[in-house]
């Protein structure tokens, strides 16, 4: 029988289940930007100055296999336990990473990576696609919503510090031990809770089985809508990820803290937000508030392309600081309601589907906008890339309002 937290008084962690299932995200998250610092530098010891091309290979098979895997995973979580198969995932990216160190070719690191993402791919719809089962109460989701984004946002900001801690007495090697051991610890604390079992699909062929979560997505008005809006914050999200580094030392001539710095003013936003919505979800729709913040993305983007046109004055710092932060603040605006929005949109039965569409079609959404942040920025410009993916994040926006319908304001 599952413990659940009905009462709107219950404390969030006081369900024992949904608590070890959090503590498991967040030990596997961290483990998860450990072996990111790890990789790129293991990169560089086995390929030197091409170590760009590889981890950028590596990157795009993760978006390959994030954008394939995830709906496999998801028509079949329904057909064995979800405890089960959550363990098996963290002990297969607990041996891939601790394979890693020992790889002497760089085919080996790309067989690895695929083998890890995929476990990646398949852990985190399903994992996504039991909250709902184990939190009844529609503020309790809500508030774990909310952890969950600000466990991830945390995550970025806090996993480069830690392994520059340990790097400063250990050999990088030892950021893939630390990695199994986090994977692992993840998989143990998945045994420890009560995970109920999928309720079956009735849908049996495999083609259906496959194609279900993508379906009812493109069926669904307030779904079209939600795919928009990743297309917005995949545009506004890869500037920020692919562009900070080369932005900061290069357009600004500034050093690696204010990297770190800017990476930060991103994060504190996104935080902020998750921090500050379960109440104001208890008074808004969700639409009007993931469009809000889809706004947010639009304008910190224009204003981006507007900072990069300028190209002196000490001004440009705070004011870059500023517009990262608004776009963080718009990237949790739109991304922590979105469990919310896809709980109300599927049965029981067909939700690992839609969890797992959600993954699979966002990150199509990041393969899409990385190769403009990498590839047309170094050829052609910031002012250029950034405006291509202004126009990603803007054809995003219209399209969520035009596709999802004023009328639905029920999420």
């Amino acid at each position: 029988m599952i413990v659940r937290n009905d009462s709107p008084r219950a404390s969030l962690f006081g369900n024992r289940d949904y608590r070890h299932l959090f503590g498991a995200q967040v030990v596997a998250l961290f483990g998860t930007g450990l072996t990111t610092v790890a990789l790129g530098l293991l990169a560089y010891e086995l390929a030197g100055e091409r170590a760009g091309a590889v981890l950028g290979t590596a990157l795009a098979l993760k978006m390959v296999v994030y954008v394939t895997i995830a709906p496999v995973a998801g028509a079949f979580a329904d057909r064995v336990p979800r405890r089960a198969l959550l363990v098996t995932l963290d002990s297969v990216r607990a041996a891939s990473v601790l394979a890693l160190p020992f790889v002497t070719e760089i085919w080996q690191v790309y067989v690895l990576i695929v083998v890890l993402q995929s476990a990646s791919a398949a852990f985190t719809p399903t994992f996504q696609a039991v909250l709902p089962d184990i939190l009844s109460d529609e503020r309790d989701y809500t508030r774990a919503l909310s952890a969950s984004q600000l466990a991830s946002s945390m995550e970025t900001l806090l996993s480069p510090m830690l392994a520059a801690a340990l790097l400063s007495v250990l050999s990088f090697h030892w950021l893939f031990t630390g990695t199994t051991a986090g994977f692992l610890v993840s998989a143990l604390l998945v045994v420890t809770a009560r995970v109920p079992r999928a309720r079956p699909s009735a849908r049996t062929g495999l083609a259906d089985r496959l194609s279900a979560g993508v379906r009812i997505f493109l069926t669904t008005p307030r779904l079209r809508g939600v795919l928009a809006l990743n297309l917005a914050v995949a545009g506004a999200g890869a500037m920020v990820m692919v562009n900070t580094v080369n932005y900061t030392r290069d357009a600004l001539g500034r050093g690696d803290a204010d990297v770190a710095l800017l990476l930060g003013a991103h994060g504190a936003g996104t935080i902020l937000v998750a921090l500050a919505l379960p109440p104001v979800l208890e008074r808004f729709p969700e639409r009007r508030i993931m469009l809000t913040g889809s706004a947010a993305l639009c304008t910190g983007v224009v204003a981006a392309v507007a900072l990069s046109s300028a190209h002196s004055g000490d001004w440009r710092w705070p004011a870059v600081v500023l517009v990262w932060a608004v776009i963080g603040a718009g990237t949790g605006l739109v991304l922590t309601p979105v469990g919310r929005v896809l709980r109300r949109s599927a049965d029981e039965a067909d939700r690992p589907a839609v969890f797992a569409a959600q993954f699979s079609l966002s990150h199509a959404c990041w393969l899409l906008s990385y190769p403009i942040a990498g590839w047309l920025v170094t050829a052609s410009g910031f002012t250029r890339g950034w405006l291509a993916l202004s126009l990603l994040t803007v054809v995003g926006t219209v399209a969520a309002t035009r596709l999802w319908p004023r009328t639905d304001q029920s999420g």
